[in-house]
């Protein structure tokens, strides 16, 4: 995490030092534990401590480069709502132009909970709106399609670009999408018993279970071979025991009048 707020290979950004964030799950309480700084990943002594004490069978972490939004802990991601952790990579095109029909479309009793300026946390919210909790995937193919349709009513030609996660403590959702057809980039691991075969020297391999997963925005470590890029307008499914990806488009709104 430290290296790539550092050094991104890949990102849009090399330095990504507006922020980073991190989340957690324990079997202690339902909700996930959120750790969140406006200092630079690389700064800050507690995220170091927190990393040697806590443990989890789940983390989100993210490092943040803002584009537009100001530097501050409500926008750090990953945004938390009861049980569900949300982030994303990348950005809405125009977002100022839409917030407010987004924003607007936040059911009633999520809106207060809103706390930051981020297009991200309205996204997420739009899609807890449209189901996030019962359908993820679905939730989020008409959030994206809510975004995209009121850009382009204003212009936008490629509304949206990124790549999201969310995950609610048992299942993590992964989606690479945006309207260009140019996503940032997505990568997950292969399975950890191929890997034990392809390298039986590695101890660290021998640490983890036969279903954990690395899901990221580039490859970390020294394993060639050990990571597969989710492909263009996809989104994947890790859950114990069953792994899965599968196409992705956004669904629009009906229309109306």
């Amino acid at each position: 995490m430290i290296d790539q707020s550092l050094r991104s290979r890949l990102g849009a950004e090399t330095t990504n030092g507006d922020g980073f964030g991190v989340g957690w799950y324990d079997a202690a309480i339902p909700a996930p534990g959120v750790f969140r700084s406006v200092e630079p990943a690389w700064n800050n002594q507690n995220l170091r401590e927190l990393t040697g004490h806590i443990t989890s069978p789940l983390f989100f972490t993210h490092v943040r480069a803002a584009i537009g939004s100001p530097v501050q802990q409500t926008n750090c991601h990953p945004f938390r709502h009861d049980r569900w952790l949300f982030m994303h990579n990348g950005y809405i095109d125009g977002f100022a132009a839409i917030k407010r029909d987004v924003v607007l479309a936040v059911d009633e009793s999520l809106f207060p909970a809103i706390s930051g300026t981020t297009d991200t946390e309205a996204l997420f919210y739009l899609a807890l709106t449209f189901g996030l909790v019962d359908d993820p995937p679905e939730a989020v193919a008409r959030a994206i399609g809510f975004v995209e349709d009121r850009g382009r009513a204003r212009g936008v030609q490629y509304p949206f670009q990124g790549t999201v996660a969310t995950t609610d403590g048992e299942s993590v959702w992964v989606f690479r999408y945006s309207s260009e057809g140019k996503s940032r980039s997505l990568f997950f691991t292969r399975d950890v018993p191929a890997l034990r075969k392809q390298y039986p020297d590695r101890d660290v391999l021998h640490e983890v279970s036969d279903d954990t997963r690395m899901v990221v925005s580039e490859p970390v470590g020294d394993l060639p071979g050990a990571w597969v890029e989710m492909p263009e307008a996809s989104y994947g499914v890790v859950s114990k025991g069953d792994d899965k990806v599968l196409p992705f488009a956004p669904k629009s709104p009906p229309k109306t009048g």
